[in-house]
């Protein structure tokens, strides 16, 4: 019996080589993460073609600066990271990322209990509707797990502005799911 040896299965080798300039390995990582790469920036992103867009810049972003990854945390995290800055440059580019100024907001657990029976679908669909600005700091903090402060410095508003807009999304979303929840799947 032969056995057979997965080529690239140290995933250090293959950054190493990628660095190197190997083609097969650039795809090897490419093809690795993509996926789940194309659904972080659809995730900020509606139109598929822009999302799939961006992360060919973002991919291509990777591989220009891929000998400053240090090792020193996941590279995959590496990846998304670049992923989610594309995402904002993109909306930013095409003045689709808009704010509104409010401070007035309630406390976040006040509408953190959200149950329904939607698949992740619907769910998508659903976060596709916010307004670009609640899609925006709802991604960043309750998918990617980023800080106020942290989002607040990416996307150059207060973190009064951003907690605001993460209250607003969340009650939009409340209010969408309840309206799906009593119409579209009869439970109520």
């Amino acid at each position: 019996m032969v056995k057979v040896i997965q080529l690239f299965k140290n995933e250090n080798l293959l950054i190493r080589r990628a660095t190197n300039g190997s083609r097969e390995a650039q795809k090897k990582i490419y093809e690795m993460h993509s996926p789940k790469m194309l659904s972080v920036c659809r995730q900020y992103v509606k139109d598929f073609h822009h999302a799939e867009e961006v992360m060919l810049n973002g991919f291509f972003k990777v591989f220009q600066y891929l000998d400053s990854f240090k090792s020193e945390g996941s590279f995959e995290g590496w990846i998304r990271k670049i992923m989610v800055r594309e995402s904002i440059s993109f909306l930013r580019q095409y003045k689709k990322l808009q704010f509104q100024e409010d401070l007035g907001y309630e406390s976040a657990e006040s509408i953190n209990n959200i149950k329904s029976e939607m698949d992740v679908a619907d769910i998508q669909s659903l976060i596709d509707n916010l307004p670009e600005g609640y899609r925006m700091v709802f991604v960043l903090y309750a998918i990617e797990g980023y800080k106020h402060q942290e989002i607040a410095k990416m996307l150059e508003i207060t973190e009064g502005t951003s907690k605001s807009q993460l209250f607003k999304a969340r009650k939009m979303l409340q209010d969408q799911i309840k309206n799906n929840n009593s119409t579209g799947y009869g439970t109520n």
